[in-house]
């Protein structure tokens, strides 16, 4: 059970694909202007995350391992997240039109989106098992949100200040992004002090 835990955490905290790992810069920069906006995005990313996990994990073990098809891991996983994001946009057009449109571009660039593929890849080469795999998932997606509505705070924070034209719009964006990020950086010896390992 520690060992589940462990996999949650680490990937939430210790292993963020965005702050740490510098994975899905785009919708992060991109969608955290607002609250909202950036929370129904990260929902669709943890959702993507754990239906591209539970489809690219079997894929990888039981077909492309087992005829020695490994070297097409990442143009199969492409094909696969692809697909399951058109097929979470076609939903949320239907029942969530509001979300979807304030999502606009950057639902489909989910697709493209460095972080999903990342942490299917990750699965595999980390050696885990499918639950282990699911659970690595879910914490990533779940550190994907907690980057998202942390920095869509701190950017309607930054939003109202007053700053030398020289740092308005991007360039304090990307200041702010790597202050958050570097906060992340004390969480490095957490899970080591807890769970002593």
């Amino acid at each position: 059970m520690t060992e589940y835990i462990i996999v949650i955490m680490a990937a939430v905290l210790t292993n963020n694909f965005v702050l740490v790992q510098f994975l899905g810069i785009c919708p992060f920069l991109g969608v955290s202007k607002k609250l909202d906006s950036a929370f129904g995005m990260s929902c669709a990313v943890v959702f993507v995350m754990l239906i591209a996990t539970a489809a690219t994990w079997p894929i990888q073990t039981y077909i492309l391992d087992t005829r020695g098809l490994g070297y097409l891991q990442t143009i199969v996983f492409i094909l696969v997240i692809a697909a399951l994001v058109q097929l979470v946009e076609i939903a949320m057009k239907k029942y969530m039109p509001p979300l979807h449109k304030s999502l606009g571009v950057f639902l489909p660039l989910i697709t493209t989106n460095c972080a999903v593929l990342g942490v299917c890849v990750n699965n595999i080469t980390e050696g885990y098992g499918f639950l282990k795999a699911m659970l690595n998932s879910l914490g990533a997606g779940l550190g994907f949100m907690l980057a998202m509505v942390l920095f869509a705070g701190v950017r309607g924070r930054i939003e109202n200040n007053d700053f030398l034209p020289s740092f308005k719009g991007i360039p304090s964006t990307l200041i702010a992004a790597s202050i958050v990020a570097l906060s992340f950086m004390g969480f490095g010896g957490v899970i080591d002090g807890i769970f002593g390992m």
